[in-house]
């Protein structure tokens, strides 16, 4: 099955896909939007079109493990969004995504114009990349 990760922002959307195996997260883009209305309608069209079936949404979360303040706005873009493409939906806590994001960006010396185009993407990719990660550990556990 595919999953699709998404890192939801005010202006800007990053996607991710997994493989059918559910192994590897792959960035597909970046979806600019002007608003939540807009964000669910782009982003639902780009999913339909990538054969995703399942939504893995970040969630905002204090270092402490509390919902941030962008929690609530996450979770109705997230229920639109569900309901737009008839997939079903999971949040997976998006602490620090960003920042690994630019830590590899640093670490590859990505330069300062481009980072803008692929920092969300990166984003969601990292995101989708933790929830495969924990999906598959038990099942790597199990079998061995």
């Amino acid at each position: 099955m595919r999953i699709a990760g998404i890192d939801f922002g005010d202006a800007r959307v990053g996607l991710a896909l997994s493989d059918e195996g559910e192994r590897l997260a792959s960035a597909v883009g970046t979806v600019s939007v002007t608003g939540l209305n807009d964000a669910v309608r782009k982003c639902a069209e780009q999913i339909k079109a990538l054969g995703a079936e399942l939504l893995v949404c970040g969630l905002p979360r204090n270092m402490n493990g509390s919902e941030s303040f962008r929690a609530e706005k996450t979770r109705v873009f997230g229920e639109k969004l569900a309901e737009a493409t008839g997939l079903p939906l999971e949040y997976f806590d998006e602490r620090l995504t960003t920042v690994e994001a630019y830590t590899y960006l640093n670490l590859t010396d990505c330069k300062s114009g481009r980072r803008r185009s692929i920092i969300d993407a990166l984003s969601a990719q990292i995101l989708l990349q933790a929830y495969l990660d924990r999906k598959n550990f038990g099942k790597t556990q199990n079998n061995s």
